[in-house]
């Protein structure tokens, strides 16, 4: 299909019509979950309702949630979109922040997070362009660079490092109430639903439901799928610096388990596999859904192998309510 920009024709892409389905958040079957697993744990373990065990909570949950929020994007984007590279990315910004940067002595935060940032950004770009440019399938670009980042952080790390946490004290503090690791999460929902305001978000919404209509309509497609990749590696940047704080430190083996929890939780969250619905809020909730999930398993002394076999049965269920919330909404759609 050709990529060339062409002026829009002025043509609008007909929105589904109603049904009460489509009235109903996309990240409504999540929340549901994620209240009745809070529940559950607060009568395995009362203390966990606590503002000190919900901080806890939010400062280990945040890698994870900030990378199913990163997915989102790409997800959406439609033609097959994810990325794979999302925890080794992490992982590796996580190392030249911990493992080169601090060591050398810079111990400015706003640096740091500068860099990481930047890092996660190129991370994106470099998708974005093996992708929407050169047109390689997204499962096998992000695969490639899932390895290639790996790889360089076995190189540059060889064994785990520790960093001197007081940097990260700004994370651990509270900003009018709020504590500042969710303030970030936050922020980030809030940019991203400014941005799906404007011409880019329905711009990316009609992308990933058709491309060819969009296409056709005068949208860059090329444009608009570039530039959901780089949105997940700022993304991916914050989730890296997160990593730090949470390791207290940096470990080259650690963001890898984090890919296939990152896709299940946007998933979880209502994110359409085939493109064009979702969002970072329903992401945000199945990251924390899962994280929890693991947190109540570990709790109840249940063994490595439960844990395991309790992520793929996530993972289904993820797959199978996604597809059936957009078998009802479709067919409310035509009624």
């Amino acid at each position: 299909m050709n990529t060339r920009t062409v002026e829009p024709t002025g043509k609008k892409l007909a929105a589904p019509k109603g049904g009460l389905v489509q009235t109903i958040p996309y990240w409504a079957p999540v929340s549901v979950a994620l209240v009745v697993l809070i529940v559950m744990t607060v009568i395995q373990s009362p203390a966990f309702f606590g503002s000190g065990s919900w901080q806890l909570v939010l400062l280990y949950a945040s890698p994870l949630i900030m990378l199913a929020m990163a997915q989102a994007p790409v997800l959406m984007s439609g033609g097959g979109g994810l990325d794979l590279s999302v925890g080794p990315a992490a992982g590796l910004i996580a190392v030249i922040i911990g493992g080169i940067v601090m060591p050398q002595g810079v111990t400015s935060l706003p640096l740091l997070i500068l860099i990481a940032v930047g890092c996660g950004l190129v991370n994106g770009a470099l998708n974005g362009l093996l992708v929407a440019f050169l047109r390689v399938p997204p499962i096998i670009a992000t695969l490639a660079t899932y390895l290639i980042y790996g790889g360089l952080a076995l190189q540059l790390l060889r064994s785990p490092v520790g960093v001197d946490t007081q940097t990260f004290g700004w994370f651990y503090r509270t900003t009018v109430g709020i504590p500042n690791m969710l303030l970030i999460i936050v922020v980030f929902a809030l940019l991203w639903g400014l941005l799906m305001r404007t011409a880019y978000g329905r711009n990316l919404r009609a992308v990933g439901s058709n491309d060819r209509a969009s296409y056709t309509a005068g949208i860059n497609v090329t444009g608009v799928r570039f530039a959901a990749y780089v949105i997940a590696g700022l993304g991916t940047g914050i989730a890296g610096i997160l990593l730090v704080i949470v390791l207290g430190g940096a470990d080259a083996t650690v963001g890898e388990s984090y890919t296939l929890q990152a896709i299940s939780a946007a998933v979880l969250g209502g994110v359409s596999l085939l493109g064009g619905r979702g969002g970072v809020v329903g992401a945000a909730i199945g990251g924390l859904l899962i994280f929890l999930i693991q947190n109540y398993l570990t709790a109840t002394g249940a063994p490595s192998y439960v844990l395991q076999v309790a992520f793929g049965v996530v993972l289904i269920a993820a797959i199978v309510v996604n597809g059936g919330w957009e078998f009802l909404r479709t067919k409310g759609g035509r009624r």
